[in-house]
């Protein structure tokens, strides 16, 4: 019986999260009214153009890539890491074996 309740109120609120999805995604897909909008949306699909190379920084200068590359690898030095350790890799665990005394 609770089953067909719950069947019944997921039926009922459908149309409503349609149009609640329909409602949020339309502005996207037309063209903004305010030329402020508009700006905005231009520069956020600039932004997501440039970005799909799969880069973590978009039009970044030398002098941030240097602070990025020192930064890394203060963090890898300061876990472990260093030139030639892949710190993406899981570590290796040894468990030497204790010889118990009785």
């Amino acid at each position: 019986m609770q089953a067909s309740k719950l069947l019944a109120r997921t039926k009922s609120a459908l149309p409503k999260i349609a149009k609640c999805n329909i409602g949020i995604s339309a502005p996207a897909l037309q063209k903004a009214s305010d030329p402020i909008q508009q700006l905005f949306l231009d520069k956020i699909r600039e932004y997501k153009q440039k970005s799909s190379g799969g880069k973590t920084l978009v039009d970044p200068t030398p002098q941030i890539q240097k602070e990025k590359e020192a930064e890394l690898d203060r963090v890898a030095r300061q876990y472990g890491g260093g030139s030639g350790v892949d710190m993406t890799k899981f570590p290796d665990f040894k468990f030497p074996d204790v010889k118990l005394t009785a």
